[in-house]
């Protein structure tokens, strides 16, 4: 089992976000953000004591901050907060998500700006530890202040409400803690607060986004390779000499990729001498133009992101000093950005490897492979729902592609009355990344079969590793069969980063 990750508030990364989520990675808080926490612990329960007027520890919440809580009623004021804001709806979050957002919210608490106990901490660490998590609806969230439904049902659960899954099934979240040797906790001054304000839910989904869509610029640079073998295209307009004069350093970074996949190839070498086309369409001769864009668009998106996992977006926020300040850091404009950038550079890749996969099955524009690359063409009709089930999905990406970030709707009176749909943004590139790894299985597919008509040619050396994983997944289309299963096995592999 992999080290203990050390929640310290400061030092988390997108990678270590993915170990927690998918490998189960142990998470433990570091001793120094325990002291730091209970510094700053201690000045939240110094203001609860004397009756100061403070935003959500002696005040109501939004539109009710300006009604004051009386001394006993503090405890039952967070419990009733955590309760009304659990107000989500929709289908359930994945657990990967789930577990993304229960570290980042442990994180962030842990940092030690929000004013909890450590207690808080440590039974999220304890949860993850035992693969519990409750069942997190995807809607009712519009990024600010934070992600409030989202995490206030992550909250129920800490407080032993509600229910919690767990590996053999899902309970009642007290008893569910409880066998696990896990009890819930008594909300102190602000900790329901604590909790629930912030963009844990949104950014943890980006932050596994951000991972596969790398994974699908891989997977899309070695499809097109593939696809330009197979239609006995041209390298040439990958020449070095060509990006630079542009100085795009994406673009500059896809074509030096593409000929190291494309290095060595014996099919090129075949027809270099006798060939009457000039150029390439701009599916394969852009490759380059529009993948090196894509790849600067998710490290856009990754500098935005990135900072996320470590911020303090909590409020109020407390400082050492015995200063509580309140601010927006709630707000989720900034992630909300980049999901919807990502959304618009990922259905990129959809449209450009849809357009190559229609050429390769494309009897008039395929270069002389078998139509619908099927040899026995009429009683067989090949790959051509295959390019269908492309088209449809991309068309869907360019609908998901509006932005999100740009729409507001007031909430809370108007007191919250400019919100980032940061949730929305996350839902919708999850939902765009779905398909694109799909169409990218499509061409990928389709590019293994056309190679396979170009024997005993070899394709660039790379091409030939990415040929290898396909038909490591998917066997080659001898005569019709359902070819939906094949499409899904080779999505999983874009995925797993099968052909990065």
């Amino acid at each position: 089992m992999a080290a203990p990750l050390l929640l310290d508030g400061s030092s988390l990364t997108i990678a270590d976000v993915a170990d927690v989520a998918d490998a189960y990675r142990p998470v433990q808080l570091a001793p120094a953000a325990r002291e730091r926490m209970r510094g700053t612990r201690a000045i939240v329960e110094g203001l609860a004591r004397e009756g100061a007027a403070v935003y959500g520890v002696t005040t109501g919440f939004g539109k009710l901050s300006d009604i004051a809580i009386p001394a006993d009623q503090l405890a039952q004021l967070q419990v009733n907060l955590v309760r009304s804001h659990a107000a989500g709806v929709g289908a359930r979050l994945p657990e990967r998500e789930v577990r993304g957002m229960m570290l980042l919210r442990a994180n962030v608490l842990a940092k030690g700006f929000s004013g909890a106990r450590p207690e808080l901490v440590e039974l999220l660490c304890g949860m993850l530890q035992a693969r519990l998590h409750p069942p997190v609806p995807e809607q009712g969230s519009v990024g600010a202040s934070g992600d409030l439904a989202p995490l206030a049902h992550l909250a129920l659960a800490l407080i032993g409400e509600g229910t919690l899954r767990h590996p053999g099934g899902e309970g009642p979240a007290a008893e569910v803690l409880a066998a696990h040797g896990l009890a819930p906790v008594t909300l102190g001054p602000k900790e329901g607060l604590a909790l629930i304000n912030g963009t844990q839910a949104h950014t943890a989904i980006a932050a596994l986004a951000l991972l596969e869509a790398r994974r699908c610029w891989a997977a899309a640079q070695a499809a097109g390779a593939m696809a330009l073998e197979a239609l006995l295209g041209t390298p040439d307009a990958f020449d070095a000499r060509i990006h630079a004069a542009r100085g795009q350093p994406g673009q500059q970074r896809s074509a030096a990729h593409l000929l190291e996949l494309l290095a060595d190839s014996e099919i090129r070498e075949s027809h270099r001498r006798n060939d009457p086309r000039v150029q390439d369409a701009y599916a394969l001769r852009c490759i380059p133009q529009v993948h090196g864009p894509v790849l600067q668009a998710i490290d856009f998106a990754e500098s935005l992101l990135a900072p996320e996992l470590n911020a303090a977006t909590d409020n109020p926020l407390v400082f050492d000093d015995g200063t509580m300040l309140s601010g927006g850091n709630f707000h989720g404009q900034a992630a909300a950005m980049a999901l919807d950038v990502l959304a618009i550079a990922m259905t990129n890749l959809a449209v450009m490897s849809e357009r190559r996969t229609d050429r390769l099955v494309h009897p008039d524009l395929n270069e002389g492979l078998p139509p619908f690359l099927t040899p026995t063409a009429g009683v067989s009709s090949g790959f051509m729902m295959a390019q269908v089930t492309a088209a449809a999905l991309t068309s869907e990406c360019k609908i998901l592609a509006h932005p999100a970030s740009v729409d507001t709707i007031p909430t809370d009176g108007s007191k919250e009355d400019v919100v980032p749909m940061a949730m929305g943004a996350a839902l919708k590139l999850r939902r765009v990344l779905h398909n694109v790894r799909h169409v990218l299985a499509v061409e990928l597919m389709c590019g293994a079969q056309g190679l396979e008509s170009r024997r005993p040619l070899r394709a660039g050396v790379g091409v030939e590793r990415a040929h290898a994983a396909v038909r490591a997944r998917v066997s080659a289309l001898a005569a019709d069969r359902v070819v939906g299963p094949d499409i899904e096995s080779l999505a999983v592999g874009v995925l797993h980063g099968e052909f990065a």
